[in-house]
């Protein structure tokens, strides 16, 4: 699904975040992706989606080479992988099912209000629909989010940082949903500090754990 091999990337001369990364993501699985601050973690994911492209190496994307990729492209890339940021990137004038449904708009595809309804239920906030984003507490921002990031039926989830600013049973109640989606079929990656949260997952979803040190990747991690 995803593949790196040998990937370099830094933010310019002398910002060399991690050299000769390799990594791969098969259909179906789920992985954390931990490692200090600053480590690049969410670099990581953004190279995923051909929002940055590497400074050296390959990375290969159901099939495509990301750097070989026209804008359109990368555009129908994206429409197979959801994102959940950690600062959500709402447009706070639109209520929450109209913030979920603009990948649809963007994609060109027709709304389906029911199927919206479905997603926000799921997500346990359909009393929320016509809320707008400024009124949501931080666990339902990330849940709004989160419905927004599956609209379009992905086969890749990447979660950066997803309960950085929640309470831990908030926490818990986003990782049962993103281990739900793992559970359908998706692979899931989720950007974490939170070795607490790696932890409580074993309950809930076989993963693999990965790490950034020393701008290396480490993928003899934990299996949970």
């Amino acid at each position: 699904m995803i593949d790196m091999q040998d990937v370099t990337f830094g933010y310019g001369p002398g910002t060399e975040l991690f050299r000769n990364l390799s990594l791969n993501l098969p259909p179906g699985s789920f992985h954390f992706l931990t490692g200090p601050s600053g480590s690049g973690k969410t670099t990581v994911l953004r190279l995923c989606y051909a929002d940055l492209l590497p400074s050296a190496g390959k990375i290969t994307a159901f099939g495509q080479n990301l750097s070989a990729l026209d804008r359109d492209g990368i555009a129908l890339l994206r429409r197979r992988i959801g994102v959940v940021h950690q600062d959500t990137q709402f447009l706070d004038h639109l209520p929450v099912a109209e913030n979920v449904a603009l990948p649809l708009t963007v994609a060109h595809q027709g709304i389906d209000m029911q199927a919206i309804r479905d997603l926000l239920g799921w997500v346990q906030m359909t009393g929320l629909a016509r809320a707008l984003p400024p009124a949501l507490s931080g666990g339902e921002r990330q849940r709004a989010a989160l419905a927004r990031a599956v609209i379009l039926s992905p086969d890749l989830i990447l979660a950066d940082e997803p309960t950085g600013n929640l309470d831990w049973d908030m926490s818990m109640r986003l990782l049962q949903l993103l281990a739900e989606l793992n559970r359908s079929g998706k692979t899931v990656v989720v950007a974490t500090h939170d070795m607490d949260l790696v932890r409580a997952a074993r309950s809930l979803v076989q993963a693999r754990v990965l790490r950034i040190v020393g701008k290396r990747l480490q993928q003899a991690g934990a299996d949970l």
